[in-house]
């Protein structure tokens, strides 16, 4: 098998895994969010010290929280995805992982809009459409239901932001999350011996579930940047709409949400939206390995 294929196949795995959590999280209904999102911030950081361990790169973790404007940078994104995650854990929890999902279809194209705001990037014409689109779906499904998407908003909001943050982190993406949590432990440590139900250790399967919620964390990231460095970005980003996918899927059939006429209509124009997302960022891509192309020829034939 191929190196490409080997990426394709590693970002697959870790789209299914995202879109099957809520079915996990769905299990911890019965505990807080605020104390499900300590505990698998709190195994996720086991998770990744043991592996760094085993790869002898742990000190990359203290070598990037020594610089204090990178100890800032990483203390913020480490707020923006534990938000992110705290509310995918709430969504399920009370009954919105069919919203959760929206959030997640939204997401590309809010970040093509911060990419436009934040780095001043340019947006075809096809993109402009697309984030239209998006805006129009999410409009329609506001006043159909009578109410904003918050959840979605908060999650596409959050995930964004957190994408702005990384892009400016020089940090490989386990080291980096690994900083995060670890970063976040004395306040999530503190959260379960203040406020915490004594979830853990109350019965051996929630015990186990919240210990779980680590390894679940981590082995899509983990997959994702083994896929990142072997197949082609405009084909990850194609297979990461597997995720909400999934979860629409999931919530919709198996957790039973009602889906009503107003996401009928909205979710199929935030698919469009997505395609013409799609097929904007493949002909950029083309249109880039065209000048390459061309400029490594030119540089053969001066040669």
């Amino acid at each position: 098998m191929s190196e490409s294929r080997k990426g394709v196949l590693a970002m697959v795995l870790a789209c299914i895994i995202w879109g099957l959590s809520s079915l996990f999280y769905a299990q911890l209904r019965h505990v807080p969010p605020m104390e499900v999102l300590c505990y698998r911030s709190l195994s996720s950081l086991a998770f990744f010290v043991g592996a760094l361990l085993l790869q002898g790169r742990l000190k990359m973790v203290l070598e990037a929280l020594s610089d204090r404007r990178r100890f800032m940078t990483v203390f913020a994104a480490a707020l923006l995805i534990s938000g992110n995650w705290f509310g995918f854990i709430f969504a399920v929890s009370y009954g919105y992982a069919l919203e959760a999902s929206l959030g997640y279809f939204i997401f590309p194209l809010v970040a093509v809009l911060m990419g436009r705001m934040v780095f001043g990037e340019t947006l075809l014409g096809l993109q402009w459409v697309a984030v239209g689109l998006a805006a129009l779906g999410v409009s329609i499904l506001t006043i159909g239901l009578g109410a904003a998407p918050w959840i979605a908003l908060w999650l596409a909001a959050t995930f964004g932001s957190y994408g702005v943050i990384k892009k400016r982190l020089d940090l490989g993406p386990v080291v980096s999350v690994t900083a995060e949590v670890l970063l976040l432990a004395p306040l999530t440590l503190a959260w379960i011996f203040f406020m915490g139900t004594g979830a853990m250790g109350s019965d051996w399967w929630t015990s186990s579930l919240l210990i779980l919620s680590g390894p679940i964390t981590a082995l899509p990231l983990i997959l994702f940047a083994y896929a990142a460095r072997r197949a082609k970005l405009s084909t990850v980003g194609l297979v990461q709409y597997l995720n909400p996918t999934i979860q629409f899927v999931v919530a919709a059939l198996i957790l039973a949400e009602p889906v009503t006429q107003w996401h009928a209509v909205s979710f199929p124009v935030i698919w469009v939206a997505l395609a013409l997302y799609s097929l904007a960022a493949l002909r950029q891509e083309r249109a880039s390995r065209r000048v390459v192309s061309n400029a490594a020829t030119s540089g053969t034939v001066e040669m």
